[in-house]
């Protein structure tokens, strides 16, 4: 494998996700190319601070139609179908993930109803489904960023793979934009000539596209005018412009302004993502595709910290499971370099595979800048970075600053496993999220300190903090050593049914007023590991963007009612919660059927399309069902169950192994291993109204304990 390969993935999906938060402030239909200009006028940083961005469309694309790879594609050679199973088993119909304009409108809402009708890909997305507008709109250019990073210096293979993707919603120039940036991205790891890197993708292209076309006259407009941007912005408008092209946001302009803007970069990342801001038409998405370009090109060190430090190495997504939405952008980078070595015939670094596992939090800081989205409480007391002076073990940690803390002074060091709507400025792309770490579980953390300053060293006392109440769940103080590693673990507690949106650290300054307490403390390995025992009560649940905290639904319509959650629907609706990867649990709930023959708790869901069901199925039955793509009912049993009453149930998975037990009794035990980890979940095959109590979910050991 490449040399520095999974630092440019790094860095290449860093400078995707930095375009796309540049741009979307100014995306259109209200920014225009002249107020954008007018208004800001020559832009060197972002244009609006966010609480927390919310990613769109542009982020949610490329990290879960990928998935293809592990779902289904995970031995053999890609195929259109195999994407289009991800666009349907990760997507909330009618929220998140992309635009739902309406069928005939938006082309992803088009090609997902295709989808959902039957109409396999790539016929999904054609020009003889959809018609030519619908097919060469830009969603085929703008979800195939990672395709390209799996690549690494293998452009054609590269435009074959983001050509397949693209063709589960787009055709022609839709999919010749795949084609374009997959090529680009794939050559930018062996290359730092920009317009080599642009011939080469212009060389993965049908001869005589148009897509090739409008390429060729901004680079032969650049070769005339290498000086002004602006001119070659009003070359396009006048000859490419979206006047000439119909719908919503072709593809065509908007490949012009991503040609203009790596040329006019002049092979800086910066400028790169700030001309293809300024230039209007599809802001976010232009400036993010050419940052992974550039960012790949450039590696970390080409990543200024004004665009780095905000993105903090965390963004949301917008997909079914809320585990997954809270990514870990250094965690991620791991993840599709292990696939990149895969895709290109390599066994990936052991080094590489054991420094992350699914369902657990491991951050070593051990790539350039990274930060993990670790965060501080108080900035006017301490700040947080990387750096590599040094580390436990590697050659990356935290770097935490405690500036002139007295005695009292206190400052939390902490990821955040769960946010609220609060947490956010707008309600972009209805992001919704269940907690990455619960009760139960292990943290682990390496500190090591420098006092520069103060009478005594600084105390810390691990914590979490819960969601509804913002209570802070101090574990004990602990005095920190001068120069000395510190490992600090503790057993998560007890949070009695609230979740958890912090877990960390709270500093404190020991030092009286005339002695602040001035020093450099480094955090490095932290950890959450193992099982967990946790439970949800709704009396402390709330509805927000649209959803009941922690679930994720999937139709139907939900509410919060004296302490229950309560389900109507006219159609199947399931809502998901949980880490994604959780293997053997059981979860225990309270179930009182109103109307219909379905109330099912699910088990290893894996989205939308991928699980097991469990529970009253049917007048007088129970049953466990498969969803492979569709129900299919493994086992049923008798059980005289009657609306209006309450009943206990417990869905429980060991190994192969699925049973039902209805207040306390067995009732149906399966085996089928087709699905070995995936969310939990409840809700309903058909027309009916169940309420559900609060959850117990016990997973691994916690399985045999009581109460």
């Amino acid at each position: 494998m490449l040399s520095g390969y999974l630092e440019k993935v790094y860095a290449g999906f860093l400078g995707m996700n930095i375009g796309i938060r540049l741009g979307a402030p100014v995306e259109p239909t209200i920014w225009t190319y002249e107020r954008i200009r007018d208004t800001y006028g020559e832009i060197r940083d972002y244009v609006k601070e966010y609480k927390n961005f919310a990613a769109d469309d542009d982020a949610n694309g490329p990290v879960f139609f990928l998935r293809a790879l592990r779902d289904d594609a995970s031995d053999r050679r890609l195929c259109p179908q195999d994407v289009a199973r991800a666009w349907l088993n990760y997507t909330r119909e009618g929220m998140g993930m992309f635009w739902w304009g309406g069928y005939g409108v938006s082309t992803e809402h088009t090609a997902y109803l295709n989808l959902k009708k039957g109409i396999p890909a790539p016929q999904s997305g054609s020009i003889a489904q959809n018609g030519k507008v619908i097919a060469e709109q830009i969603g085929g250019q703008i979800f195939i960023d990672t395709w390209g990073l799996c690549f690494p210096g293998r452009p054609k293979e590269a435009a074959e793979y983001g050509a397949i993707a693209a063709s589960v919603s787009h055709d022609g120039e839709g999919v010749n934009g795949a084609r374009f940036f997959c090529g680009c991205i794939a050559e930018a790891f062996v290359s730092d000539d920009i317009e080599h890197i642009m011939e080469t993708g212009l060389k993965q292209l049908p001869e005589g596209s148009l897509y090739e076309a409008v390429v060729c006259a901004v680079m032969d407009f650049h070769r005339e005018n290498p000086d002004d941007f602006r001119a070659c912005r009003e070359m396009l408008a006048a000859e490419w412009g979206y006047d000439r092209y119909k719908g919503n946001c072709h593809i065509i302009p908007n490949a012009g302004v991503c040609a203009l803007a790596m040329l006019y970069g002049d092979g800086e990342f910066d400028r790169t993502v700030e001309i293809a801001t300024m230039c209007g038409w599809d802001t976010d998405c232009n400036a993010g595709n050419v940052g992974t370009v550039l960012g790949v090109m450039k590696g970390c060190a080409g990543l200024p910290a004004r665009y780095r430090r905000p993105v903090n190495d965390g963004i949301v997504l917008s997909g079914i499971s809320g585990y997954l939405n809270n990514l870990d952008i250094p965690t991620y980078a791991k993840e599709v370099a292990v696939l990149g070595c895969r895709l290109c015939g390599e066994e990936a670094p052991e080094e590489l595979k054991n420094s992350f596992c699914d369902g657990e939090i491991h951050f070593d800081f051990e790539l350039p800048g990274a930060t993990h989205n670790i965060r501080v409480s108080d900035p006017f007391f301490c700040s947080v970075s990387h750096t590599e002076v040094k580390a436990h073990g590697g050659r990356g940690a935290l770097k935490i600053v405690m500036d002139r803390m007295d005695r009292g002074d206190s400052c939390r060091i902490y990821y955040k496993p769960f946010y609220k709507r609060e947490d956010f400025s707008d309600e972009r792309y209805n992001p919704v999220f269940s907690p990455t770490v619960y009760s139960g579980q292990t943290v682990s953390m390496q500190l090591d300190m420098e006092l520069l300053n103060g009478w005594e060293c600084p105390g810390a006392a691990p914590y979490i903090r819960t969601a509804g109440d913002g209570e802070i769940h101090k574990q004990g103080y602990i005095q920190l050593e001068k120069d000395t590693w510190k490992e600090i673990t503790f057993r998560i507690p007890d949070t009695n049914g609230d979740l958890i949106d912090e877990v960390g650290i709270v500093l404190e300054g020991w030092s009286p007023a005339k002695a602040k307490t001035l020093a450099v403390l480094y955090l490095d390995d932290f950890s959450v590991t193992g099982d967990s025992c946790y439970s949800i009560d709704f009396g402390k649940q709330r509805k927000e963007f649209g959803q009941i905290t922690p679930f994720a639904m999937d139709h139907g319509a939900w509410e919060l009612e004296e302490g229950r959650l309560c389900l109507m629907c006219y159609e199947d609706a399931f809502a998901y919660a949980g880490n994604y990867y959780a293997k053997d649990y059981s979860v225990t709930t309270t179930i009182c059927p109103i109307t219909g023959e379905n109330h099912l708790l699910l088990l290893r869901a894996q989205g939308a399309k991928r699980g097991y069901a469990l529970g009253f199925s049917g007048q007088g039955k129970v049953a466990v069902y498969k969803n492979d793509f569709g129900f299919l009912r493994l086992a049923e049993a008798d059980f005289g169950w009657e609306t209006g009453k309450a009943y206990e149930m417990e869905a429980c998975a060991r190994g192969a192994e699925l049973s039902l037990s209805v207040n306390g009794k067995e009732l149906l035990k399966v085996r089928d291993d087709t699905f070995a980890y995936g969310m939990f979940g409840c809700g309903s095959l058909s027309m009916g109204r169940t309420e559900f109590g609060s959850f117990r979910i016990r997973t691994g050991h916690y399985m045999g304990w009581g109460g």
